[in-house]
């Protein structure tokens, strides 16, 4: 299966397209889509658009994986932004007949490291460990998308290898 993790933002939208092959996984694709921040707001949003057309295009993944809206209440706008950039993936999952799955971020930190509280820098390293060697100058928005899909790809076969008739 190929999962494609993406982390929302508008400056910045992490992607990560991992293979999982029973219980190994491999990088296939990271980067980050980034639009001109001088753009105004419907252009970075096509952009986003036009660049995840293009992952899932060359890779044709089977389902995105997104990190839910993070809102802090100091910073509302920031998850407004944020939300603008998550609409994006939704509807281009969407036009591309994936499944979307969609975890907090705290759930993928704990998945991933093993502590829900993790620090970008703390996942990026789980996922290195994760997946072997990385490229040291994947952004932290890449590695976030990855955490997204080792955490979905993770969490999907322990359900799977639950006993018949057990609730989760």
């Amino acid at each position: 299966m190929i999962i494609l993790g993406v982390d929302p933002g508008l400056n910045a939208t992490g992607y990560g397209v991992v293979a999982v092959e029973g219980s190994a996984y491999r990088v296939i694709d990271a980067g980050a889509i980034c639009p001109p921040r001088r753009q105004l707001l419907p252009e970075r949003l096509d952009d986003l658009r036009r660049g995840l057309v293009d992952v899932i295009s060359r890779h044709r993944p089977a389902i995105m994986v997104l990190e839910m809206v993070f809102t802090h209440h100091r910073y509302p706008a920031t998850a407004a932004l944020m939300a603008h950039a998550r609409g994006v993936a939704c509807v281009t999952a969407q036009e591309h007949g994936l499944t979307v799955a969609e975890y907090p971020p705290a759930r993928v930190k704990q998945a991933v490291t093993g502590n829900g509280n993790a620090s970008k820098a703390q996942v990026a390293r789980m996922v290195a460990q994760w997946l072997g060697a990385l490229d040291p100058d994947l952004s932290l928005d890449a590695t976030d998308a990855l955490a997204l899909a080792v955490a979905h790809a993770h969490m999907d076969g322990q359900k799977r290898q639950l006993p018949a008739g057990t609730v989760r």
